[in-house]
Order: C-alpha cells, then structure tokens, then sequence
C-alpha cells in the first residue's frame, strides 16, 4: 500500500487502540496525531465529522472518514485490505 495514512486519535480511545492495532498486524505504516496534544488537528475532525470529534478520523490519501465505532471489516474495506 503506497497510501499516506493519517489516523487521528485521542488517548483515552479504545476505538482507536484497536484500529492502530489493526494496521500494526496488517504492517501497514500510519501517522498519528493526537487530537488532544494538537488543536488544529482537533478542528480538522471536527469539520470532518460534522462538528463532533469523532475517532479514529482517518485521511487516506486526501479520502476523510472514520471509523468509530471501530469495526474491523469497514476499515478493512476502506483500505482495501483483508
């Protein structure tokens, strides 16, 4: 996958632990910025999500979307993985 990754996170996310867990398995190399430790970053979401603060908030190669609730097969989908 030659994509650029950014995955957006909160610490406190469990959603998020599982994503980055998924990509780490799968060996897919990602970005993470912390929403909490990075304002603009946080605004980026927002306006992504409608104004809510949804994570993990994923930018695939300009491609915006979450995945939050986690689930396993819609990232999978997203990224075109198994």
């Amino acid at each position: 996958m030659n994509l650029s990754i950014k995955m957006y996170t909160t610490s406190r996310c469990y959603d998020c632990r599982r994503a980055k867990q998924f990509l780490r398995v799968r060996q897919i190399p990602f970005e993470e910025i912390d929403i909490d430790s990075d304002p603009e970053a946080e605004e980026f979401v927002k306006r992504a999500n409608s104004g809510s603060s949804k994570v993990p908030t994923f930018d695939v190669g300009g491609r915006i979307f979450h995945c939050s609730p986690f689930d396993i097969e819609q990232l999978a989908h997203e990224l075109g993985v198994e």
